[in-house]
């Protein structure tokens, strides 16, 4: 099944100015970063690669197995993102590299320093002072499927690394602290969801947001009732879960009911129409536009790729 959110191609390597089959390297550096563009072209297996610098990697051809923090190995595709802290040596399978079909992937180190630079701008700029909460790079969550925003972060920083633009320090740095927010964003986001199913809403108001959505999922989701558990203004609201968790409010829930869809209709006999009223869509037709603006595909053509 084709992923959403896949980089752009970039342009192979031309054959005679390969160095090597497995890992070739391209790399472009910049003041903050350094971008790093990997192919391989034949089969290799548990190839080690170490950078310096925290790395923000992502697929853009083919498919890698990883290995990494002594977790169980899983395929690494395109559509997807994974952060490594400084040090950790990744662990590498090449299963299908061919050099018709080779795999390729980004890899863009970031100064340490830059890193506690954004960091720290969070912790100034969009922490509620009563909720004792500290922004932080998270590596107990390091893989990523991508949304639409991260996706053209890292197309874009992409273009301007490997540009010739003399300004591209500019650039590449109002990008690159966005793509990191971003990456930020997603690891909160996650991580209050993690602990709001193990423990339940009774630590801040991100809990107690999160719960409710999660408890009323099935249902007409009010945002005056969203409003009220986060104790603040409708307009306040919005921003406030914008800023924390990097998507709406509304995006989450859809996203959500995205998931508990994809669940039942990989069970024999759920109609689509039902499927979307037992999820919360009073619309089938706008469940069938949010589910395939989600996965790339409608959920008929989901439940035969899930039911054949």
């Amino acid at each position: 099944m084709k992923r959403r959110n896949e980089l752009e191609k970039i342009a192979l390597t031309q054959p005679k100015l390969l160095q090597t089959l497995v890992e070739n390297r391209r790399v472009f550096n910049l003041d903050n970063c350094e971008l790093n563009v990997y192919e391989s072209y034949q089969q290799a297996y548990h190839i080690p690669l170490t950078f310096n610098d925290l790395v923000i990697t992502s697929m853009v051809r083919g498919k890698k197995v990883m290995h990494l923090f002594d977790k169980p190995s899983f395929d690494y595709l395109p559509g997807e993102t994974v952060i490594v802290p400084a040090n950790e040596t990744m662990i590498i399978d090449f299963p299908e590299a061919e050099l018709q079909t080779p795999t390729q992937c980004i890899a863009l180190a970031v100064d340490a320093g830059y890193i506690h630079q954004t960091v720290d701008y969070l912790n100034n700029y969009y922490n509620a002072a009563d909720e004792g909460h500290q922004w932080k790079l998270q590596f107990n969550q390091y893989h990523f499927e991508n949304d639409t925003e991260v996706s053209a972060l890292i197309n874009k920083l992409i273009r301007i690394c490997s540009s010739g633009n003399g300004d591209k320090n500019i650039f590449a740095d109002l990008n690159l602290k966005e793509l990191l927010i971003r990456l930020l964003q997603s690891q909160q986001l996650q991580q209050v969801a993690q602990e709001t199913a193990v423990s339940g809403s009774n630590r801040s108001r991100h809990h107690f947001v999160l719960q409710y959505i999660h408890e009323h999922l099935t249902e007409k989701i009010a945002v005056d009732a969203l409003s009220r558990k986060a104790y603040l203004s409708r307009n306040m609201f919005f921003k406030w879960f914008r800023d924390q968790f990097g998507i709406t409010p509304l995006e989450y829930i859809n996203r959500e009911r995205v998931t508990m869809a994809k669940k039942m209709l990989a069970i024999p006999g759920n109609s689509v129409n039902k499927v979307s009223a037992e999820c919360g869509f009073t619309d089938a037709n706008y469940f069938i536009r949010i589910f395939k603006k989600t996965e790339g595909i409608t959920p008929k053509a989901y439940q035969m790729i899930c039911t054949r």
